[in-house]
Order: structure tokens, then C-alpha cells, then sequence
């Protein structure tokens, strides 16, 4: 089903996004983004993979979520100041290369991509990748810097899904209505991809994919997909509020969740996802 549909049309299931492959569960610690957790996923089910990317100093874009390689691979070093060749020595988990987005796409040509652009370098790589493997309508790309999706917009020119960047999500949290919230926010994206709760100072929090802004969303057809959640008890929350899409790095939790509930799209139902 496609982004653009009125939400109300669509059938009542939840679309389930492996974080960086499946980062937390129980086979993939320490895999993050590797081309085995993704393929791991993949063979729960999942259809929809999430990931970040970064641009190396001879602009290969790679999957890969800091800007420096030091947490999770046996190199030091910042993505931006280095060659691709000299990332490729990188081991995660002491065996795992650091994949290029190009080779996740050939490694799974039917699953659709959600994108989080990590750098300034990443916008233009990305546009010009899209272009070339023919996977602009098979992505949603997001970025907590709204210069940076902007940027990707203009290159990109309305052909590529893009999710609300954050003034465009505060537009929807505060106003009292839908239609205010669209006059505020434009028309330029295509879903919120949100935390549920966002941490201001200290102990105190604001709560984001409130019911509220999940009501506003919807009669402005567009869908809400909310991360990172890996606790059942927060994936019921979030359903009964009527989110469209969760994010988690427990994909076995969050699989169990969905069948359980009849909410887990099953082969048969999936097909292929229309273009934009």
C-alpha cells in the first residue's frame, strides 16, 4: 500500500521495520547493519528494512549509523575522512564488513528502504544512487536535520518519499487542528517517523505519538511510524492509538506481537508496493 492513499483506506496492518536489521535480537548482538542482520530479517519476513548512511571522503555511501567507525568495528576513524578502501578493512563484531547501500539494494532487489541521512555528503550520494539503480519509488528517506532533507527534496524533486523533519512534526504535536497543522507544515512529506517520547531535561519527557497527533496525521492522510520500540507492552500502546508502522531492534518481539494480533502482513498479502 502506498503512503499517499487515504489511511482509512487501508486494510488494518502494521508495518514492521527491522532498526538496522534487527540490532537487539538475540543472534544479532554487536551486528548492527551488516549484510547478515539485514538478511536475517529478511527471513523473519520483514519487508521493510531500516537503516542510516553515511558518505566516505571518495563519496561511496555505506549503511552504517555513526560518523566514526570506533563502536562498533576494529578501526578508528570518521566515514567523512576516509577512503572507501580503507573502511573496507573494518570488521563488525570482528567478521562483518561495513556494507555500501548499493550492496544492500542488489542483496534485496524487493524490500523497501528506510533511510536516515547521518551527513551533509549523504543527501547528493543518495539522490544520485536512487537514480541510478532505479529505487527512487522503493525508499522513504528521513533526517533529523531539516537542512538536510530539504536539500534532499530540492535534489530530488517530490520523486522520492520523504518523512516530516522535526519542524514539520512539531507543526502537527502543537496545533489544534489538521488543517492548521498543514498550513503550518506544507505538504512536502509523506509520514511522521517519530520516537514516542522525546526527553526534554532531566527526568521530564513530551510525549510525541500522542493520540492527538495520530488523529491529525490521519485526516491529513498521511502515516505514522514510530521508533525504536522493543517492549510488547509499548508496541499495544501504540496500536491501540492507531499508529501505521513500528520500528524495533527486537524484530522476533515484534513479529510475535503483530501475528499474534493479526496485524503482521503475511506473504500473500504484500505484493508489490505501488510506486508513488
Amino acid at each position: 500500500m502506498g503512503f499517499n492513499a487515504p489511511v482509512t483506506e487501508h486494510p488494518r496492518r502494521v508495518r514492521a521495520y527491522a532498526h538496522r536489521g534487527g540490532a537487539l535480537h538475540p543472534d544479532l548482538i554487536g551486528m548492527e547493519n551488516t549484510l547478515e542482520a539485514f538478511r536475517h530479517a529478511v527471513s523473519l519476513g520483514y519487508t521493510h528494512l531500516e537503516t542510516d548512511v553515511h558518505v566516505t571522503r571518495d563519496g561511496v555511501l555505506l549503511a552504517f549509523h555513526d560518523e566514526a567507525l570506533d563502536r562498533v568495528t576494529d578501526v578508528r576513524g570518521l566515514i567523512a575522512e576516509m577512503t572507501y578502501a580503507e573502511v573496507q578493512s573494518a570488521r563488525i563484531g570482528g567478521l562483518h564488513g561495513v556494507p555500501t547501500l548499493a550492496e544492500l539494494f542488489e542483496a534485496f532487489p524487493e524490500a523497501t528502504f528506510n533511510i536516515d541521512l547521518k551527513s551533509d555528503g549523504a543527501g547528493a550520494a543518495l539522490a544520485a544512487l536512487l537514480v541510478a539503480t532505479d529505487r527512487e519509488d522503493k525508499v522513504i528517506v528521513g533526517s533529523f536535520s531539516g537542512r538536510r532533507l530539504e536539500a534532499f527534496r530540492r535534489l530530488t524533486q517530490g520523486r522520492v518519499r520523504t518523512s516530516a523533519h522535526p519542524r514539520e512534526v512539531l507543526a502537527y504535536l502543537l496545533s489544534p487542528t489538521a488543517g492548521i497543522a498543514r498550513r503550518l507544515a506544507g505538504e512536502r512529506f509523506d509520514a511522521f517517523q517519530i520516537p514516542h517520547r522525546q526527553r526534554l531535561r532531566g527526568p521530564l519527557s513530551v510525549r510525541v505519538a500522542s493520540r492527538g497527533l495520530v488523529r491529525r496525521a490521519h485526516q491529513a492522510g498521511k502515516e505514522v511510524h514510530v521508533w525504536t520500540i522493543d517492549d510488547p507492552a509499548e508496541m499495544e500502546q501504540l496500536v491501540e492509538r492507531d499508529v501505521d508502522g513500528l520500528m524495533t531492534d527486537r524484530t522476533d518481539l515484534l513479529k510475535a506481537f503483530l501475528v499474534e494480533r493479526g496485524l503482521w502482513e503475511s506473504d500473500d498479502e504484500r505484493g508489490e508496493e505501488p510506486a508513488k
